[in-house]
């Protein structure tokens, strides 16, 4: 069987590789080219060196969105994983009716991030005209919107995942536990938590590179109003490139800024939860 799978092995190889270069590998190379030079398209590309990071740090409006991003998924992670990990110790309880709640909770994540917006658009806006406002009103008001439908789309994704970390913990584990003594919050805290750390690994990874990287609800809920306050990276990006005559650089070495930044977090919160892994 070994011999067959280090023979056949290119074989099935080659049609994914293939595909990963022409989809992705060749983008990601021409696009970082790209980010050096000022075009409109491909074929007129031409190298200018920094030019376009030189332009980065002088906008204010990149800047701004940086940091509104960063506190965006700042509370989102949190706020999810938190009331996801409620949700699902709940659901794992002995009650009945938890495949329904299940369900309900999940359904949200089918939908679609630009139908998702469009509805908590009408749905906030029509609570907010009570108070003869709207999202667009403040910077504050369309940050916690995104942070609602975000709450609202995400929590059921996550809680489906640390359901499947907390049943896979075993019984005779917390049966020992409870025979020492431990209490409710000794056994959360001491049993329960380091025994989802794989769980909590992804769920953290999944709702950082999301948060991050939130594109359609933004621009269906806010769309960057007022005056771009509520605008999050990945839309600074799209509008810079499509919106600005001669910034087609520009866009495209703030979207590989944008890579680097969301990466290189990415890598240090898995290496940081990672580690907190325990073996089972």
């Amino acid at each position: 069987m070994q011999k067959a799978i280090k023979r056949y092995f290119p074989v099935f190889v080659l049609p994914t590789l293939i595909a990963f270069t022409i989809g992705f590998l060749a983008p990601f190379v021409l696009g970082v080219y790209l980010s050096f030079c000022k075009f409109t398209t491909v074929t007129d590309a031409r190298f200018i060196g920094l030019g376009n990071y030189a332009k980065i740090l002088g906008d204010g409006v990149f800047l701004h969105s940086l940091w509104f991003t960063a506190l965006f998924t700042i509370v989102t992670v949190l706020l999810i994983n938190i009331f996801a990990f409620a949700v699902a110790m709940l659901l794992t309880k002995k009650i009945k009716g938890t495949n329904i709640f299940r369900t309900v909770f999940f359904m949200p994540n089918l939908i679609g991030g630009i139908v998702l917006g469009y509805v908590w658009q009408l749905l906030l806006n029509g609570i907010l005209a009570h108070f003869q406002k709207t999202l667009t009103y403040s910077s504050k008001y369309g940050f916690w919107g995104l942070v609602i439908l975000m709450l609202w789309q995400q929590i059921g994704y996550m809680m489906i995942i640390y359901i499947s970390g907390i049943q896979n913990i075993p019984g005779e584990l917390i049966e020992a536990a409870e025979i020492d003594g431990a209490n409710k919050v000794q056994l959360l805290r001491y049993v329960t938590i380091p025994m989802v750390m794989p769980s909590i690994t992804i769920c953290t990874f999944l709702t950082l590179t999301n948060g991050f990287k939130l594109f359609d609800q933004n621009l269906a809920l806010t769309n960057g109003g007022p005056d771009k306050m509520s605008e999050m990276l990945a839309l600074n990006i799209f509008n810079t490139f499509y919106g600005r005559t001669g910034w087609e650089g520009v866009g495209q070495a703030k979207a590989v800024v944008f890579f680097i930044i969301v990466g290189v977090i990415a890598l240090i919160q898995n290496k940081m939860t990672t580690s907190k892994e325990v073996q089972q």
